[in-house]
């Protein structure tokens, strides 16, 4: 159960900006603090404009920086010189997203993924022979899984590594063109071996997917039987050199087999200490759910960016005289750039607690603390609900923010477009969001079997009549009359039922619940079906499945949003940060209040109060917006756009006191309407003196000011 939080009003609360920081780097703050130490110096940042080759060099180069800063061995053993510290090595790999996303995913793939299938799917042999030339950068490699073919499919990939026990060698072969390794960071240029995923065959026999340690270059050419393509431009991330292999009847020596969940002896026997191939595939790939907790966090930070940014902008940018004749309103004192930037802070903060969870549970079983099968499985299935949300929601987050600074936001110098480039691929990066949410979809309908199959059938019995019960209870609208009825009259009383976090918990858990009820119950006795039928009857409810899971995914996010809540000390900070929950969780609901109102979880009176209620929390959080985004904690040199400078203020001080000094000057041109006003109060004035008396200064005041008599007399 989540811990509540307190509900004590707070009068006029305060946000403590570094109190507020402190949740998204607790127990992280020694090696995020240094990361963005590094992240804020010039010669890890990008350089906008230059070309393609001049940026794969300068990242290449920011790599052998990264060496030098000692910043990229935190995650391996200290036997290599590493520190074992696996969380701390993804905290500070997630936080160069600011310096440069393609600095963070090329070391993300030298270090995460090439040296990280070294070290995770290789044994002590393997660590001592190649981790030492792949942490100092001596050893530029790929991680050579995707195939044009397969995509997300690895288990189908068609290359393959066959035995030969008369010279003790795998030979891999590329079969046809579908079959060649593609997206392959590192692959373009850079790369002198590759860690390749190919079919295993021994004695006839196809083991399944496993990895090989492959030399795919001397130099700048390849080896005999290595060949490839660079992928050369691309959307964004063109400091990477992304690129294709294949390979013809290429010789690796059998101990080049990454052989800790699959060995083959010299005579071409096979074993594993994991004797189902299903699970050993499983239990392989699991080890590399780095670069999906990574992708996630780089996510989180892109979005804290951009929107310390627009909101900051937001906040000086004037537009608009609405209250005023003389002041023009301040962007984000209108409802809809609230709408559009504070709903987007407060999901970047459920993202962000979101991912310390997710960061925990994984250095948990790297670590060895919690590693059990089901702690691993627990930290797979995480992982794949909260990636696809954080990279979706970073596309959205930084479209908004660049719209709402209007044309500025599409300068280059601001940052908005150039993220947004980047950030793209990284919702197919690790997996397609939808597939990784199917896999999610899978383990709750696992889940929801779990827990009937060892009930007895009286249990069963009264949870089908409860579920019944409950059927007729929404599609009768019992529950939506019993909900008008004690709301008649009281929207006060419709909100105060929104606001409970335990109302809010209850609305997004069932409705995930009853989205894997509904599909569960229709697939039952599928796998008794002939596949072709099961497979069809799959296909008709994947979209449900994949949605159930989405929503899964954001009641992790409320989950982990109100557990962090109870970790903040200040009251005021407390009461503020409990409002943007509101507005996370209520927004989830208004997103999906169809849902709601068609299967009578909400009357159409709480509907109704919903919109108004979001509006209020808007306008109780608008005088601490500034404090929300400073608490990102994020420096000039990180946003390192023109507009976050202050010079937006600059520009409205200096307009407002041109457009004071003019009004004050009595040569100043008069405004067409004010003249026009001026006369209409003076022929009112003539016709009739004691109305023209009264009325005419408040007109002119109105209007902008007194108007020389000279310009009235038409002089």
């Amino acid at each position: 159960m989540t811990q509540e939080t307190p509900t004590s009003p707070v009068p006029d609360p305060r946000v403590d900006v570094d109190a507020l920081g402190v949740p998204f780097l607790r127990q992280r703050g020694e090696v995020r603090f240094p990361s963005r130490a590094l992240a804020a110096r010039p010669e890890f940042q990008r350089i906008d404009g230059q070309s393609m080759d001049e940026h794969r060099d300068r990242v290449f180069d920011q790599l052998r920086l990264l060496v030098q800063e000692n910043a990229i061995s935190r995650a391996f053993p200290r036997g290599v010189g590493g520190g074992d510290d696996h969380g701390g090595s993804i905290a500070a790999f997630e936080e160069l997203v600011t310096a440069d996303p393609s600095l963070q995913i090329k070391a993300g793939v030298q270090w995460g993924l090439f040296a990280g299938a070294v070290l995770h799917l290789g044994t002590e042999e393997h660590h001592e022979k190649w981790l030492p030339g792949i942490l100092s950068l001596e050893i530029p490699g790929a991680f050579a899984m995707t195939e044009i073919g397969h995509g997300s499919d690895v288990a189908s990939i068609a290359t393959t590594a066959t035995y030969e026990p008369e010279t003790e060698e795998f030979v891999l072969h590329t079969p046809f063109r579908a079959a060649w390794k593609e997206y392959l960071g590192n692959a373009g240029i850079h790369g002198q071996a590759a860690v390749v995923f190919a079919q295993l065959v021994t004695r006839g026999v196809n083991h399944g997917v496993h990895a090989f340690y492959v030399p795919i270059r001397d130099g700048a050419d390849f080896l005999p039987g290595v060949g490839g393509e660079d992928d050369g431009l691309k959307g964004g991330l063109n400091g990477i050199d992304n690129g294709r292999l294949h390979f013809t009847n290429v010789r690796v020596p059998r101990t080049n087999l990454l052989n800790r969940y699959g060995d083959v002896a010299a005579d071409g026997s096979y074993s594993s200490p994991i004797a189902s191939p299903g699970r050993r595939f499983f239990t392989m790939l699991g080890t590399l759910v780095q670069g999906r907790v990574s992708l996630d966090g780089a996510a989180a930070a892109a979005s804290k960016t951009a929107l310390q940014i627009a909101v900051g902008y937001g906040n000086q940018r004037r537009q608009f005289n609405a209250s005023s004749d003389t002041t023009e309103e301040v962007l984000l004192d209108y409802q809809r750039h609230q709408r559009r930037l504070l709903t987007r802070v407060a999901t970047t903060y459920a993202m962000g607690f979101a991912h310390e969870e997710l960061l925990e549970k994984f250095d948990d079983v790297f670590s060895g603390a919690h590693d059990t099968d089901e702690d691993r499985q627990d930290l797979e299935t995480l992982a794949a609900a909260l990636k696809p949300l954080s990279t979706w929601n970073a596309l959205d987050i930084l479209q908004e923010c660049r719209e709402a600074c209007g044309g500025a936001g599409f300068i280059a110098k601001n940052r908005f477009t150039a993220l947004r480039a980047d950030l793209d691929i990284y919702v197919t990066f690790e997996g397609d969001n939808n597939v990784l949410l199917q896999l999610v979809a899978k383990r709750l309908l696992s889940d929801y079997a779990e827990e009937f199959r060892n009930l007895d059938a009286g249990v069963l019995a009264r949870y089908v009549v409860r579920q019944a019960g409950n059927a007729a209870l929404h599609r009768t609208g019992l529950r939506q009359l019993a909900q008008t009825w004690a709301d008649t009259g009281s929207e006060k009383r419709s909100a105060n039922f929104l606001k409970d976090p335990q109302t809010q918990r209850e609305l997004l858990t069932d409705r995930v619940r009853s989205m894997v009820a509904e599909v569960a119950d229709v697939l039952r006795g599928a796998a008794k079906l002939p596949q072709d039928r099961a497979a069809a009857l799959f296909n008709e409810h994947q979209n449900e499945l994949i949605e159930a899971a989405r929503a899964h995914a954001e009641l992790l996010q409320w989950e982990a949003f109100t557990r962090g809540l109870a970790r903040v000390e200040d009251p005021g900070t407390r009461a503020v940060l409990t409002w943007v929950r509101d507005l996370f969780g209520l927004g989830l609901i208004e997103k999906d209040l169809a849902w709601y109102l068609m299967h009578g979880r909400l009357s159409g009176q709480r509907a109704r109060t919903l919109g108004p209620y979001l509006n209020r929390l808007l306008n109780r959080l608008r005088p601490h917006a500034q404090d929300l985004v400073d608490a990102f904690g994020y420096a000039p040199e990180h946003l390192r756009a023109e507009i976050a400078t202050g010079i937006e203020a600059e520009r409205q001080e200096e307009a407002m006191e041109y457009q004071r000094l003019r009004r004050a000057s009595a040569d100043a041109p008069v405004d067409e309407k004010v003249l026009a006003a001026r006369r209409k109060a003076a022929d009112l004035e003539r016709d009739r003196p004691e109305v023209g008396a009264e009325r005419a200064p408040g007109r002119v005041r109105e209007l902008g000011g007194q108007v020389p008599q000279r310009v009235v007399d038409g002089h």
